[in-house]
């Protein structure tokens, strides 16, 4: 009985209708929680892409070989992820600073290394697969829960 007690106050803590202590403050901290984990993660994708690129400009040998690209070529798309990359690692400085101007940059850098990663799929299919499950995530939680009113209120 004890459990589903806890269990029924934590699911109240995390909607933000808590009993006694949680409510409000549980509501914040997930928000919270859920802004610092896509901020972590934009700068784990920043991370892998400054690899990513700097072995796609060096022309590895860790990418298929003989890929057909849609544009340019495997050190074109090298430094796009390279440059890309160094962009998320600011912008990700910038969303756990709490800057707001940051957070949309952001967005728009992960959207665009979506699509950068769709056209690097020829390259590396399945590590671009996993870069834009990330992305995707990333963005989740940027725009769902990194709005002035929702940080705010935190």
């Amino acid at each position: 009985m004890q459990r589903r007690q806890a269990l029924e106050l934590a699911g109240r803590i995390v909607r933000g209708r808590g009993g006694g202590r949680g409510g409000r403050r549980g509501r914040r901290r997930v928000v919270l929680l859920l802004v610092l984990f896509a901020s972590i993660l934009l700068l784990v994708i920043g991370c892998f892409n400054l690899i990513y690129g700097i072995a796609a400009i060096a022309n590895s040998h860790v990418f298929t070989a003989n890929a057909h690209y849609v544009v340019g070529n495997l050190r074109a798309w090298g430094w796009t992820t390279l440059i890309v990359g160094v962009l998320q690692l600011l912008a990700a400085a910038g969303v756990m600073a709490g800057n707001q101007l940051a957070r949309w940059v952001a967005v728009a850098l992960l959207g665009l290394n979506a699509i950068d990663q769709m056209l690097f799929i020829p390259a590396y299919p399945f590590w671009s697969l996993a870069i834009i499950a990330m992305d995707v995530v990333a963005l989740w939680g940027l725009c769902a829960y990194g709005s002035r009113e929702n940080l705010a209120a935190a």
